[in-house]
């Protein structure tokens, strides 16, 4: 890069004469790309920019009555300005992504990103290649494979790949030092090479196995050790068999896609972005050859009242000025410049980048996933921000309360098409949850209709509030609730009360709190008695607030029902699913090692199976996540 001109003007404080001073500079400037810097009275920096055109860019700050007022304050500071002219507009916003990134200028929005990206590599170089994790800069031989968003996901990434391509991840020296085999090779994580329990054609295969996995080719992988381990049934080598069933039900847990076809993605990082009471969340998804390697959440700082574009075009600036990008960024809003970014991600690869926002398909799911995880990690942001002492004095003045609640107790049920049905009880007040109050209600009323939440949420009403009359009838004990909220609508208000009139209690307030269309958070419908339904603001920090208590309750009752339903059945769960034979259920653990792993898989890795059709599919995963 050249620098071709650089002009330095000392500006006065006052907005008038920083303006007029700003319109001098712009004499000096030429209709060449460059950076624009704007400097205060001591030489720090206050703002970086970008131009395709400087003088017609700069030419702006001159009429500071067109400008915003964050802008104004800005000008009114400025005491210099440093221009670098560059050959190309590219060339100019890889120049303003590195200085933003290095001189954190007070007026740019900021992406606060200290921390490096972990990676797996598998080490070259040697007769026993080694599977390990990596963070820096890439010094060692070998084939790096990420980047993972966090040390947490590449080392269970890690686990799950050594399960099922034991590989050494020892040091070489101690690789060296070995006359026995460690731990790993007991726990049938490492093959031990060390000590020849393995040759070297073998020890090659199993590198080359994980070579394969980890560029994309896994569902052929999958079906050769489904095949290896049918062989050694049939000749009766019951423990080979059992380590390549071992090693089919590590791939499944490190393939698994949950419901979204990612494979049509190849490398893409998914970045998407969602802004809320002056809070903007970043969230960025980073996928590699089909698999998901993880999510990195970011909260960029001043970036208050600026379009989402243009908060998405500075933050892909920033960072990737020191990552390599991969070939395909979805992003949830258009940025402004999208070709010119685009065309600087692929100078920065050296290969070309596309940037798109997708209109529909598996990669506009896959960005949808994005913005969802953004708008959760966004309300938990705000609902961390305000104490719980003013969160409940918001929901006091909201619901119209004597005083704000001390003790709030949050209902729901759980159940699959009414069996093994279950009521659960949260409880929170001016300290956050109160979980050793948490109680669980196993339904026991045997003429209720299955699927009854009305009679259910009766029952669990009935039982807690009969004990508390029993016991503590004068409500000396502090457990009575100050508020009670159900997960509901209208009905479930009506049924909830028809319970507290015939047990007089008529002193506690009660709440249902309704879904949203679609179940679309941010729209719940709020039901009391004697009052229309109403709404709260999307933003409301206690809106996300009661979200919270009602997802928490919601937790609890599918956690105390799936305890339930285990103790129940003493058979595969697999058992209990209608259209799934004994054929099915043998390709299904054939396929993926265990039920449990069946469990855990998405629609789309089910429909692989032989067998098994999207509607089955479809039945199967919601049979072990069905929400009751």
């Amino acid at each position: 890069m050249t620098d071709k001109t650089e002009t330095s003007v000392i500006l006065a404080p006052s907005l008038k004469r920083g303006a007029g001073i700003i319109a001098e500079v712009v004499k000096t400037l030429t209709g060449s790309p460059g950076v624009y810097r704007m400097l205060d009275e001591d030489g720090n920096p206050l703002y970086v920019g970008k131009a395709k055109n400087l003088k017609k860019r700069v030419v702006t700050y001159s009429r500071p009555d067109r400008l915003p007022v964050r802008l104004q304050r800005m000008i009114a500071a400025t005491r210099s300005m440093e221009i670098v002219e560059t050959h190309t507009e590219v060339e100019a916003l890889l120049l303003e992504s590195n200085l933003i990134k290095k001189l954190k200028p007070r007026y740019n929005v900021m992406l606060r990103d200290d921390k490096s990206f972990p990676y797996i590599l598998l080490t070259s170089g040697t007769d026993w290649a080694q599977l390990i994790k990596h963070r820096g800069g890439r010094s060692r031989d070998g084939e790096y494979f990420g980047p993972f968003a966090s040390a947490g996901a590449v080392n269970r990434t890690l686990a799950a790949l050594q399960r099922a391509f034991p590989l050494r991840n020892c040091s070489d020296n101690i690789f060296a030092g070995r006359t026995r085999p460690c731990l790993q090779y007991q726990i049938k994580r490492c093959t031990a090479p060390c000590v020849d329990r393995i040759s070297h054609e073998d020890y090659g295969t199993i590198v080359d196995e994980a070579r394969d996995f980890l560029t994309g080719d896994s569902r052929n992988l999958q079906k050769a050790l489904l095949e290896r381990m049918e062989t050694a049934s049939d000749a009766m080598e019951y423990e080979t068999a059992a380590i390549f069933r071992d090693r089919i039900k590590a791939l499944t847990q490190i393939q698994a896609h949950q419901d979204i076809n990612v494979q049509s993605v190849g490398d893409a990082d998914i970045v998407a972005a969602h802004a809320g009471s002056g809070i903007v969340c970043i969230q960025v998804f980073f996928f590699r050859n089909g698999q998901n390697f993880g999510n990195r959440t970011y909260f960029p700082t001043r970036a208050t009242g600026l379009p989402i574009s243009e908060i998405l075009a500075s933050f892909l600036g920033q960072f990737y000025s020191d990552k390599t990008p991969p070939p395909t960024v979805l992003v949830s809003e258009t940025p402004p410049d999208r070709t010119l970014i685009a065309d600087a991600l692929s100078v920065r690869a050296g290969r070309k980048v596309t940037l798109s926002k997708p209109a529909r398909g598996s990669k506009r799911t896959l960005v949808d996933h994005a913005l969802a995880n953004a708008r959760e990690a966004l309300a938990r942001r705000l609902a961390e921000s305000s104490t719980q002492r003013r969160l409940l004095e918001g929901l006091a003045d909201i619901l119209k309360l004597d005083s704000p609640p001390q003790r709030i107790e949050v209902y729901d049920n759980s159940h699959i098409s009414g069996s093994k049905p279950v009521g659960g009880m949260i409880v929170a007040g001016p300290d956050g949850l109160i979980k050793n109050a948490y109680r669980k209600f196993n339904i026991k009323d045997q003429s209720l209709e299955p699927g009854d939440d009305y009679g259910m949420m009766q029952e669990v009403l009935t039982r807690r509030f009969q004990r508390a009359q029993r016991e503590d009838p004068d409500r000396q004990s502090g457990n009575w609730p100050d508020l009670v909220l159900i997960d509901g609508g209208q009905g479930h208000l009506s049924a909830v009360c028809d319970v507290m009139e015939e047990l007089a209690v008529d002193d506690i307030p009660v709440v249902a709190i309704a879904k949203g269309p679609d179940r679309d958070a941010g729209r719940e419908r709020f039901f009391m008695v004697d009052r229309p339904s109403f709404m709260l603001k999307p933003n409301d920090p206690v809106l996300y607030f009661l979200q919270r208590l009602r997802d928490e309750a919601h937790r609890f009752a599918i956690g105390s029902h799936r305890v339930r339903r285990k103790k129940a059945i003493g058979e595969s769960p697999l058992d209990e699913i209608v259209g799934v034979g004994a054929n099915r259920k043998r390709a299904l653990l054939h396929h993926f090692g265990s039920a449990r792993s069946v469990g855990d898989a998405g629609v789309a890795d089910l429909e692989a199976v032989k067998g098994i059709s999207g509607p089955l599919a479809k039945k199967i995963y919601d049979h072990f996540h069905s929400d009751g």
